[in-house]
């Protein structure tokens, strides 16, 4: 028996048939059903033309295959046994009370000469906004209120002017002058265009235009706990940047490996924004480097209490490669475990991000972790189409790299003069702006005094002291001529 014909098309069917919404691209919908991604279509029905393309636009921008792989594998290792942590190896640390007066001038004159020769270049980890400090700007513009009223950015990039200066004297026979430091600056797609800005406002804080590089780094999707894309909006899928480690495949990708050989560097010096003490390009930690021949070094400070929220420096399995586990996965047991031979705890050497590595070992990096699909899960409050979502953040890290390095060393400082970390709002209980101000105030003013200069001021000295500018010295030195004799009164810089 045949079927009954359909009924006639009347005026009202045509206008139903015109405001019945086009179906998504059937083969980008059955690619992410591959995956398990098709909600990403949810909100379809209601989007605009336009809202419809730059959905698909999005979806399109997606490495799916990768994105995927890293998901499945991310999730999966959550929970699984890792290798039993043993203490860093005493060997493996330069430790501030063991190192000689003769060895800091031994490195620090071998790291000049190899800042001259254009072998150092200096690589910046700058992808976060200052949220938590309160602003929506790059962390690197916030001025934490010294004296002088400088940002982060100023700090650092006076104090790559002040080691130029330094190398081309120590180099001053027969020397072709200031060598320039190259300053790699990696940001994010939300700091990017606000970072440049500002560089270009301030003139490059007296820098060469040329000497500075800047790029951006990875995002990723931010997914929910059964591996699903989280919308940022009906028509946009939630992106993170892919953590401060995200800086190996993204020097690969903007292809500033090669960039670097170019110009014949060797050595590259890292490390975080959030630091108001970072001594940037210091040529003893270079020359100590060089000296051991490694692959990769960092510098570290010694854990205050067992309960600090740091990551530390550990070893996987007896003699294993060396890694850093957060101060959230440390078993409270070994974080209070005491090593009494040496007066300390087992697990004391904290990682704070200010890193040493050759050319050859971030290539290598950059290609072992392309294929790497194992990423840190972070859950965090998500801004989504449904207002805000708890999901997750998949995040590498720079210290993930360690674990690839044949030969690792640590390098320990002191917190007071080279770590001062700018990560709360004031208000906070600790690492906020004023913390780091008073660092900074407190060792410049044992500076001055040490190079004979007297301080007065109308404040209690615990909450004030002086800020010498990086153009005048970079770690206390060459500062007699200007400070013996005299006397400043607190809070103040000194200047030329």
């Amino acid at each position: 028996m045949s079927e009954p014909p359909p009924p006639p098309m009347t005026t009202e069917n045509n206008l139903i048939a015109a405001a019945a919404p086009p179906a998504p691209p059937q083969a980008l919908l059955e690619r992410l059903k591959d995956y398990g991604q098709e909600d990403t279509f949810a909100f379809w029905n209601e989007l605009s033309t336009h809202e419809r393309h730059l959905l698909i636009k999005d979806i399109e921008s997606l490495d799916l295959p990768r994105i995927d792989r890293i998901i499945r594998c991310s999730l999966r290792s959550q929970g699984l046994p890792v290798a039993a942590i043993e203490p860093v190896a005493e060997n493996i640390v330069s430790t501030v009370e063991k190192r000689t007066i003769e060895e800091r001038e031994r490195w620090w004159k071998m790291g000049l000469k190899a800042i001259h020769g254009g072998k150092l270049a200096v690589l910046l980890l700058s992808g976060g906004q200052g949220t938590r400090l309160g602003s929506s700007d790059p962390k690197g513009c916030f001025n934490i209120g010294l004296p002088s009223g400088k940002s982060l950015f100023q700090l650092q990039a006076e104090r790559i002017m002040c080691i130029q200066k330094l190398a081309a004297q120590f180099m001053s026979e027969g020397s072709a002058g200031v060598i320039p430091i190259h300053w790699y600056i990696m940001t994010s797609p939300f700091t990017d265009e606000a970072t440049r800005k500002f560089f270009e406002s301030h003139k490059y804080f007296g820098l060469e235009a040329d000497q500075v590089t800047f790029f951006q780094q990875g995002t990723i999707p931010c997914i929910s706990t059964d591996g699903r894309f989280i919308m940022e909006t009906p028509y946009k899928v939630a992106k993170a940047p892919d953590g401060n480690g995200g800086v190996y495949i993204a020097l690969k990708s903007s292809r500033l490996l090669e960039d670097m050989a170019t110009r014949g560097i060797k050595y590259i010096d890292c490390y975080g924004v959030d630091n108001a003490l970072v001594r940037v390009a210091d040529p003893t930690f270079l020359g100590y480097f060089i000296d051991k021949g490694v692959a990769a070094a960092a510098k570290v400070v010694k854990k205050a209490y067992p309960q600090e929220k740091v990551g530390v420096f550990v070893q996987r399995g007896k003699g294993g490669p060396l890694d850093v586990v957060e101060y959230s996965e440390l078993d409270p047991s070994l974080a209070s475990a005491i090593n009494q031979e040496a007066g300390r705890l087992r697990f004391c050497w904290s990682n704070v991000c200010l890193h040493m590595f050759t050319l050859d070992f971030l290539n290598s990096v950059a290609n072992g972790l392309e294929n790497d699909s194992i990423y840190h899960l972070a859950e965090k409050k998500i801004p989504s189409a449904n207002g805000y979502t708890m999901g997750l953040k998949l995040e590498q890290f720079i210290f993930d790299a360690f674990t690839y390095s044949p030969a690792t060393a640590l390098f320990e400082v002191l917190r007071e003069e080279e770590f001062a970390p700018v990560k709360n709002a004031n208000g906070a209980n600790f690492d906020t702006p004023d913390s780091a101000r008073l660092l900074v105030l407190r060792l410049h003013a044992r500076w001055v005094i040490a190079a004979g200069g007297f301080l007065t001021h109308s404040v209690p000295i615990y909450s004030t002291g002086v800020e010498v500018s990086p153009l005048c010295s970079y770690m206390g030195e060459n500062l007699e001529a200007i400070c013996r004799g005299r006397t400043f009164h607190a809070p103040c810089e000194i200047t030329f």
